[in-house]
């Protein structure tokens, strides 16, 4: 539960919003990292200082069910000189680490990130004759921060998030969203770390298509010049009926298929739901099992196991001049790196990442054949793996939302690869990697025939956060 109220009046869910020359006496009382992002806010609207706020009624670490405490929200006049209309700022808070005192986030020093590293914010068209914001964006980024804290899996720019329903419950064809980093906002050194501000953007689904055949920086730059699309700001407008291929149907061939074509994809992984099974023989008892089949009781690793695969998958060596695999679980880092914060669990839509340097303890084993399971739009993007990806050299990770588990696709050459072409299925731990010999031949070669592969009609993103949403209101009460 939620309520709305403006960020001044009284109550104990959030103290007004204190300006950067807050007296010292007001300051100390008051949240280090909240004072520092509402320091920026202050930066881009002073004459907004109690803007209207949806508050969580009970703190996530009270027990409630929404991990951001607030969602502030600006009315910003825009540039109509710049093509940058009349808007609605929403700025999220509790991301990164509001207080400092391990109660939701564990501090990690000055230097690296706060919290995840970011804040949510998200512009909306304002519509004629509207004098408050609409609630509904707060509550959709309340979703997007219960997948986050979930699953720790954190946003980068570039990335996209399938929604499939209309973001605000209307009609509209706006039913999915891409990231960027928002045009005003300015990285805010807290106490506890950086905070960089990522910018929804919602997208129809046939530019979340083109975002995952290339990548989601070239449409997103596509939507900047388009005023109605987004313009130079990226506002989302609900009632926009047209996608920028139908605005213009020259961006589809003279951008996005020869983008395709020259780039592949640097869509390099997606979190969703996956699992393999070894089909060449039968686990010898649950202990030794690294599969999960999905509709049933999970098998799970034993605790020592667990702990030699994550300490494996943390280390790694930072090489950039041959395409590598990523860590499932990388390593936490101090400082930027760029232009973004490392987080707990990087996000696999980037193609800078680390080399896997296999644990002695961790056996790696070749298997004759395998069975992968997928959720509909995960097994969906299959196509895009084999031509974007392993045509051009690279790879491609299923991470599960709901695990250690993750299945690689990758092509000859690229390092850090247990998969070899004598033995194109291998498992280290819950990892399994098929390889694929890049070119016409792909298709005829021998290990196709012991590959098999099935998938399940439901969503990936919104039934994990209908899921987690039911645990969290079940904690909650």
């Amino acid at each position: 539960m939620a309520e709305l109220r403006p960020s001044g009046a009284p109550g104990p869910a959030a103290p007004p919003a204190p300006g950067p020359t807050a007296p010292p006496a007001f300051a100390s009382l008051f949240p280090p990292g909240l004072h520092a992002i509402y320091g920026e806010c202050r930066r881009l609207y002073p004459d907004q200082p109690n803007p209207l706020q949806v508050t969580a009624i009970v703190k996530y670490w009270l027990g409630g069910p929404d991990p951001l405490d607030y969602v502030s929200m600006y009315r910003n006049m825009g540039s109509p000189s710049a093509n940058i209309p009349e808007h609605w700022h929403y700025i999220s808070f509790g991301l990164s680490d509001l207080y400092g005192d391990s109660r939701v986030h564990e501090f990690t020093g000055t230097d690296g990130p706060s919290g995840f590293g970011f804040e949510l914010t998200f512009r909306l068209k304002r519509e004629t004759g509207e004098s408050a914001p609409p609630t509904w964006p707060a509550e959709l980024m309340q979703g997007l921060a219960r997948y986050v804290f979930q699953s720790e899996n954190t946003f980068c720019s570039g990335d996209h998030v399938s929604w499939h329903s209309p973001l605000d419950n209307s009609e509209s064809r706006i039913q999915h969203m891409l990231l960027t980093e928002d045009p005003q906002m300015q990285p805010v050194q807290t106490p506890f770390g950086v905070v960089t501000f990522l910018q929804i953007v919602g997208v129809c689904t046939e530019e979340l298509h083109a975002a995952q055949q290339w990548n989601g920086q070239g449409i997103l730059e596509l939507l900047r010049t388009v005023p109605v699309a987004g313009g130079p700001w990226l506002i989302t407008d609900m009632r926009r009926g047209e996608t920028i291929f139908e605005i213009d149907p020259h961006l589809q061939q003279e951008r996005v298929d020869k983008g395709i074509e020259t780039d592949g994809s640097n869509l390099s992984g997606v979190s969703a739901k996956c699992a393999w099974d070894d089909l060449s023989q039968p686990p010898e008892d649950d202990e030794d099992s690294r599969s999960i089949c999905i509709g049933t009781q999970p098998r799970r690793l034993s605790g020592k196991d667990t702990e030699q695969i994550r300490e494996t998958l943390r280390r790694g060596l930072e090489i950039n001049s041959k395409p590598v695999l990523p860590p499932i679980n990388p390593q936490r880092q101090n400082g930027l790196t760029h232009d973004r914060a490392p987080s707990r669990k990087d996000s696999l839509e980037s193609d800078s990442s680390t080399a896997i340097i296999p644990h002695e303890l961790i056996r790696t084993r070749q298997l004759e054949s395998v069975h992968l399971k997928f959720n509909q739009e995960s097994g969906a993007l299959i196509p895009l793996c084999l031509r974007g990806r392993l045509l051009h050299g690279r790879h491609f990770t299923y991470k599960s939302i709901t695990g250690d588990m993750a299945i690689t696709f990758v092509s000859t050459g690229v390092e850090g690869a247990f998969a070899t072409e004598e033995h194109p299925y291998a498992a280290h731990g819950p990892w399994l990697q098929h390889q694929e010999s890049q070119g016409p031949s792909t298709q005829e070669d021998g290990a196709i025939c012991n590959l098999r592969v099935s998938t399940v009609d439901t969503p990936c993103f919104l039934e994990e956060l209908e899921r987690q949403e039911s645990c969290s209101s079940s904690r909650g009460s």
